[in-house]
C-alpha cells in the first residue's frame, strides 16, 4: 500500500472515532434522561438511529436493506447476523425500524463516551464469566417478556481467521427464542468485513448491504438440544447464504 493511501485511510479511520462520539456528546444530556428509565427506551432508540445513520453516511457508507420479511411494529423477534466489524452494531441500528437491546460485550462499556450510553442501554455480559453470562441471559429474558426484541451475533465475537464465513454459534439466541416462542430473524452483512474491518489501515467507503432473511418460527419447539441445533444449522445456512469471501 502506497504511504499516501494509508495516510488517507489513517485520517478516514480517526474521522469514525469522530463521527461515532461527537454526536453522543452532543446529544449526552438527552440521552441521560431517556437511559435512566425503561420505559423512554422507546426514545433512546430514535437517536440512535439518528445517530446510526450520521455515522453510516458520514463515513461515505450508503446502506441498502433487501427485506425477504417484514418486521411488524408489535412483534417480538431474535434478531441475529454475522459479526465482522464496528460497524455491525450501526447497520443492525439502521435495519430494523423498531426497537431491540443489543446484548452485546462488557468491554466495550469502557470506551469512552460511548460506553456510558452502550452500558445504560445494552444487556452487558463478560462471556467468560458463567455469573455473567447467566445475568445476562435473565434479563433479556425480562426484556421479551416485556416485549422488546433482542439483538444477539450468535458467534460471540468476531472470528479471529478474516477469510472465515461464520464461527460457530452460541446457544443463547436459540434457547431464548425457543422459551419465549419468538421469532429468528437471520440478517447477513456481506460488505461490512470488505469496507470496515477491525485492521485499522483498511476499509473504504462504498455500499452496505442487509439482506432480512425469511423468519424462522419457534413456536411448538421444546427446549432440547435437537432443536436448538436445528434452529442454529437453519440460521447459519441462511446468513452464509449471502457471504462471498
Amino acid at each position: 500500500m502506497k504511504w499516501y493511501r494509508k495516510i488517507l485511510i489513517f485520517i478516514w479511520r480517526i474521522w469514525f472515532y469522530i463521527l461515532v462520539i461527537v454526536p453522543i456528546i452532543i446529544l449526552l444530556p438527552v440521552l441521560l434522561i431517556t437511559t435512566s428509565k425503561e420505559k423512554w427506551y422507546k426514545s433512546t432508540y430514535k437517536i440512535g438511529r439518528f445517530w446510526a445513520k450520521v455515522v453510516l453516511y458520514g463515513m461515505g457508507f450508503y446502506p441498502k436493506t433487501y427485506y425477504a420479511t417484514k418486521l411488524k411494529k408489535e412483534e417480538s423477534y431474535m434478531l441475529t447476523a454475522n459479526h465482522t466489524s464496528m460497524i455491525d452494531i450501526m447497520m443492525m441500528i439502521y435495519v430494523s425500524k423498531y426497537p431491540f437491546v443489543f446484548i452485546g460485550k462488557k468491554e466495550l462499556a469502557k470506551l469512552p463516551v460511548f460506553g456510558l450510553v452502550y452500558r445504560r442501554s445494552c444487556i452487558l455480559v463478560d462471556r467468560k464469566n458463567p455469573r455473567s453470562r447467566k445475568k445476562a441471559f435473565e434479563e433479556a429474558q425480562r426484556r421479551l417478556k416485556n416485549g422488546t426484541s433482542i439483538c444477539i451475533f450468535p458467534e460471540g465475537g468476531v472470528p479471529a481467521d478474516i477469510n472465515k464465513k461464520l464461527d460457530e454459534f452460541k446457544d443463547g439466541a436459540f434457547r431464548l427464542s425457543i422459551e419465549h416462542q419468538i421469532p429468528i430473524v437471520p440478517i447477513s452483512f456481506p460488505d461490512n468485513k470488505t469496507h470496515f474491518r477491525y485492521e485499522f489501515l483498511t476499509g473504504k467507503p462504498g455500499k452496505l448491504r442487509a439482506y432480512v432473511h425469511p423468519m424462522i418460527h419457534t413456536k411448538g419447539l421444546e427446549l432440547n438440544l435437537a432443536n436448538r441445533k436445528l434452529l442454529k444449522q437453519k440460521t447459519a445456512e441462511l446468513i452464509s447464504s449471502k457471504l462471498t469471501w
